[in-house]
């Protein structure tokens, strides 16, 4: 009787054999349609081969990712100033919003002078530092013509 449960033994074994041989075939392939942009044609790649893309394919990403970080770690020292933002209100007035370096030369009668040539009257102007960065608000209305 010993015979009968090892060969039901045996044959579950090789059901769950070939159920994981076809699960990582199916793993494969999905790793294979994610990695092989490039390549068009439909030929199977070999699991070592594909191991070895998808490989180089993480390390490659991983280095954009470190890159991407450096970027934005430098954008973020204050080499994106100055900032400009205008708000336009229903009552024709308008709002400039400035943001600049404290130690940087910035000419504000510039930006009030262009306005005023464009047919603004500035009523009012402000600012506040925080940090080492300058505020800048700037009211104005449409002028009158």
């Amino acid at each position: 009787m010993q015979s009968g449960s090892s060969s039901s033994s045996k044959l579950e074994r090789n059901a769950m054999e070939k159920k994981r041989r076809m699960e990582m075939k199916v793993q494969f392939s999905k790793l294979a349609f994610l990695i092989s942009t490039e390549q068009t044609s439909k030929k199977r790649m070999p699991p070592d081969v594909l191991l070895d893309k998808a490989t180089s394919y993480v390390k490659q990403l991983k280095e954009n990712v470190e890159q991407l970080k450096q970027r934005k770690e430098d954008m973020a020292g204050g080499s994106m100033l100055p900032v400009l933002a205008l708000r336009e209100h229903m009552d024709s007035t308008l709002e400039v919003n400035l943001i600049t370096e404290l130690n940087k030369n910035f000419m504000l009668y510039a930006v009030i002078g262009v306005l005023e040539e464009e047919g603004a009257d500035v009523v009012g102007a402000s600012y506040s530092t925080v940090g080492n960065k300058i505020f800048y608000t700037i009211h104005s209305q449409a002028a009158a013509r």
